[in-house]
């Protein structure tokens, strides 16, 4: 069985690959595994480190706001498409794939492209609940398209019905235990409220959780635990302006990036995030209630669509960015700790909407083509 996998650009395309590829050498240990990314992005370094062969193809995303620095790397872009997708044909006639699947990024279009051009099956998965462009084109001549959510579908036009087979979470995530977790981090009775902006730092979260915490610690009735990511340095600096002193204040803890995340989101009593399809399975996994931040800085909005698909369920809440100050955010850190049913309701209903074997799920969509 050999199979081939087209993604890039992003963890939240490159990591999801890596755990179907993993379970399909659970089952199949002598299936023969390929990725092709590009050698710029992150899949030059997480590919090779996950022991899985790696080629490359040359591709570039179009630039959409159309400036003349823009225009003449879309002339580019062009060039290489037609490069690209030379060099995905030598790759698949040299492999000679059972299937090729892509999990996103503009890398897997060439290739799998190419490969339905030469009758080989192919199928993609969507990360998101609002597809991105590649997908949306790859979807009319995939033979499987594998969903995240089922709201992905209405925006798609697909030859077979879509499988909603969720999203792979990390093995550590599901094995957390909350009682152990507290006890490491040595917490006492009362909530722990877990917030983050990703690993540079979001700008506005970092702001909005300083001075929600600066509003609230005088209540003492919570303890504090924030990512303040790579690019977030100033913001011990900024609670201390604000009379909060981390070094002195015990109820408050600012890290720069969250390395035992299994341990912190099992203890955590509800988390205040970005809306990224990896970060949504994972609260959905451990049942975890949430506000959720979604960045608008992505490509067509798709973290909205992705909290929304939480939030329409009553499994999250929500804050948009352009509506976060640290009056607002106080406010639904007031409302949820003020009303632990509604909280557990939260938790419970995100837990409802978990898929706990998704890596199986994507397994067997995959390797079904190869039986074919």
């Amino acid at each position: 069985m050999k199979i081939l996998f087209a993604t890039g650009g992003t963890g939240g395309h490159i990591n999801p690959a890596l755990a179907a590829a993993g379970e399909i050498k659970k089952q199949y240990p002598d299936a023969e595994i390929l990725f092709v990314g590009t050698k710029e992005k992150m899949e030059a370094r997480l590919v090779p480190a996950a022991g899985y062969a790696f080629e490359t193809i040359e591709i570039s995303g179009f630039q959409r706001k159309l400036t003349p620095e823009n225009i003449k790397r879309n002339l580019g872009t062009v060039a290489k498409l037609f490069k690209s997708s030379s060099q995905a044909k030598k790759i698949i006639e040299k492999f000679k794939p059972d299937v090729v699947v892509g999990f996103g990024g503009y890398v897997s279009g060439p290739v799998l492209r190419m490969a339905s051009k030469m009758g080989i099956p192919i199928a993609i998965h969507e990360q998101n609940a609002f597809p991105g462009k590649t997908n949306k084109i790859l979807a009319k001549r995939a033979d499987k398209v594998m969903l995240t959510v089922p709201e992905a579908e209405q925006y798609l036009e697909c030859k077979n019905p879509c499988i909603v087979t969720g999203l792979p979470v990390r093995g550590e995530i599901l094995s957390a235990n909350r009682d152990e977790a507290r006890f490491r981090m040595n917490l006492d009775e009362r909530p722990l409220v877990l917030s983050m902006g990703g690993s540079l730092g979001a700008k506005a979260i970092n702001e909005a959780v300083a001075g929600m915490i600066a509003k609230r610690i005088s209540k003492h009735d919570c303890k504090y635990l924030h990512a303040m990511g790579q690019y977030g340095l100033w913001m011990p600096d900024a609670l201390r302006k604000l009379g909060v002193d981390c070094d002195k204040e015990p109820d408050v803890e600012i890290r720069e990036y969250i390395n035992d995340m299994d341990v912190c989101l099992a203890a955590a009593d509800f988390v205040i995030c970005r809306a990224g399809a990896s970060s949504l399975s994972e609260l959905e996994a451990l049942g975890k209630p949430a506000i959720l931040i979604p960045s608008p800085n992505v490509a067509e909005n798709h973290q909205y669509h992705n909290a929304m698909a939480l939030v329409n369920k009553g499994a999250a809440v929500i804050i948009e960015e352009k509506d976060l100050t640290p009056d607002s955010l106080s406010q639904k850190v007031d409302e949820l700790l003020a009303n632990r049913e509604a909280l557990k309701d939260i938790g419970e209903r995100a837990k409802a909407l978990s898929i706990a074997d998704a890596n199986e799920r994507i397994c067997e969509v995959i390797t079904s083509l190869v039986k074919k």
